[in-house]
């Protein structure tokens, strides 16, 4: 049997050094593709109720400026759950966030609009890497009847706060669509 040491030298030197260069590579490659931390975020929209039994409805406070204290029904009517896509869009004096739900969503969303007239839809929201304190971003009054899946308002945060709550509630809506197409 013959040994060549300076040969196995060579070759040992060469597969350190693809090891080596693999294993920065695939560093910087893992660099490369890391995913960004997932947003994180919830939306609850409840109805206003007449005061009743004890835990179905509660009082809310709205808006942080010149509060307004609303009666709800603890149970929302929907949740990040029934959304297809969130986005925001630019409005006369400022900006609003569009919540576009499923179509039995939005059937729900049409029942308690057209028996609520006059009423609020009492919007709560949470969002970050970590679920922080939520709040209470909108109450609009129920004008007609809302026919169609899509519910626009202007919330009580600023452009910048809604962004990771918008993206959160996308992210939600392709987890809960990847989950339904699964069953």
């Amino acid at each position: 049997m013959s040994f060549y040491p300076s040969r196995f030298n060579l070759y040992f030197l060469a597969a350190a050094l693809c090891l080596a260069g693999a294993g920065c590579a695939g560093a910087h490659l893992g660099s490369l593709f890391h995913k960004e931390k997932k947003q994180i975020a919830l939306l609850r929209i409840h109805i206003e109720s007449e005061s009743s039994a004890a835990g179905t409805t509660k009082t809310i406070s709205v808006l942080r400026s010149q509060p307004v204290a609303v009666n709800i029904t603890t149970d929302p009517v929907l949740t990040e759950a029934d959304l297809l896509a969130a986005r925001l869009l630019d409005a006369p004096g400022g900006f609003a966030v569009e919540l576009k739900f499923e179509d039995t969503a939005g059937w729900r969303l049409e029942q308690c609009t057209a028996i609520n007239p006059g009423k609020h839809l009492a919007i709560f929201a949470q969002w970050g890497e970590k679920l922080e304190d939520g709040r209470w971003l909108a109450a609009p009054i129920i004008v007609r009847r809302m026919a169609g899946a899509t519910l626009m308002f202007t919330p009580d945060a600023t452009h910048a706060e809604m962004e990771p709550w918008v993206k959160g509630l996308n992210e939600a809506a392709k987890k809960a669509a990847g989950a339904k197409s699964k069953s």
